[in-house]
């Protein structure tokens, strides 16, 4: 008896293990770097917090330009990694390629929508996150004018500065919103010096409060703000710390849940294709409070951030959409 339980023991570890080893998690990240503080690292710290807690190890890739996608994804692919992430709405079409080549391979992407069969995509309502730090930029603006540096320009980043102007309106009727682009490719991502010249000018017309939606660029807004002696809002990650004291809030988007969540269902074998839609309700966007920024948010803003994030999740707020219709309500 004894030698029967031991051996069921055994076997139970083994099968553990074998199911440890079938997982081979690989990560392909949008350009900008993994270290952006922004929208790829949120995706790596994810991945990370995955890696501590199973011991599952995983690999990870970072292009350097629009075209090493594709090529990422099949190699990961073809070496038998298995979920493969795909960490950009660049990848959609290296997806809507590869992934019909693997039918046994379960992919994801973040940040755009690919329907097929194996493919799991993760999408966010940017627009929700973004009305509530524009409601707080419209709060803490002194002059009535704030502005917005978005990476490249696409109807994602639209979206992001859509809700911003919305939130920021509701904060203040005729405010003013400045809005740059710091380009229209994938180097748009990792120009913080032309995003800080961005930034300067905007400020030089009178905005007090600038959200900067453009990965590792948006260092460079932070940055000027800093400088400038003004306030700034970072995005996807908490990005408060960066410069402490200037950074009113930042616009959380949890793309580390998304990969954490994505390699814990596969290693349970719940992997599913299909869209998923991450907004405030769901705990997909939200505002950043912390200590570095603690002193800038007064009572009463506060108060009027959580009772917006109440409405849109009761359904009293709905915030204007920019893929709907690519057009923001003025």
């Amino acid at each position: 008896m004894k030698k029967t339980l031991l051996s069921l023991i055994a076997l139970a570890a083994m099968s553990s293990t074998a199911l440890a080893a079938d997982i081979k998690p690989a990560l392909v990240y949008g350009t900008g770097g993994k270290f952006d503080k922004s929208f790829n690292e949120a995706a790596y710290n994810g991945a990370e917090k995955f890696k501590s807690e199973t011991g599952i190890d995983y690999r990870d890739f970072e292009p350097t330009d629009d075209t090493q996608g594709e090529q990422a994804i099949r190699n990961f692919a073809s070496r038998g990694y298995n979920p493969v992430i795909a960490i950009s709405f660049a990848w959609a079409s290296a997806l809507q390629k590869v992934a019909p080549d693997f039918p046994d391979t379960k992919f994801v992407i973040v940040d755009d929508v690919v329907d097929l069969p194996n493919v799991k995509s993760i999408v966010y309502k940017e627009n929700e996150g973004s009305y509530l730090v524009g409601l707080l930029a419209g709060l803490k603006s002194e002059t009535g004018k704030v502005g917005f540096v978005g990476g490249m320009d696409i109807p994602l980043i639209r979206k992001f500065e859509c809700g911003y102007e919305e939130g920021a309106r509701a904060a203040k009727p005729g405010m003013e919103v400045f809005q740059n682009m710091v380009g229209t490719t994938g180097a748009a991502w990792n120009d913080p010096v032309r995003a800080g010249e961005l930034a300067k000018n905007q400020l030089d017309q009178g905005a007090d409060v600038i959200y900067a939606a453009a990965g590792a660029s948006g260092l460079g807004v932070l940055q000027t703000a800093a400088d400038n002696k003004k306030f700034s809002i970072g995005v996807d990650s908490n990005q408060n710390y960066v410069q402490p004291g200037s950074v009113l809030t930042s616009m959380v988007k949890r793309v580390d849940l998304a990969i954490y969540d994505s390699f814990t269902a596969a290693k349970d074998d719940k992997l599913e294709a299909g869209v998923t839609s991450l907004g405030v309700k769901e705990g997909g966007v939200d505002f950043a409070m912390d200590e570095h920024n603690a002193a800038l948010i007064t009572p009463e803003m506060k108060a009027a951030v959580e009772k917006a994030k109440a409405d849109i999740i009761s359904g009293a707020v709905t915030v204007h959409d920019y893929m709907t219709d690519n057009a923001c309500p003025k």
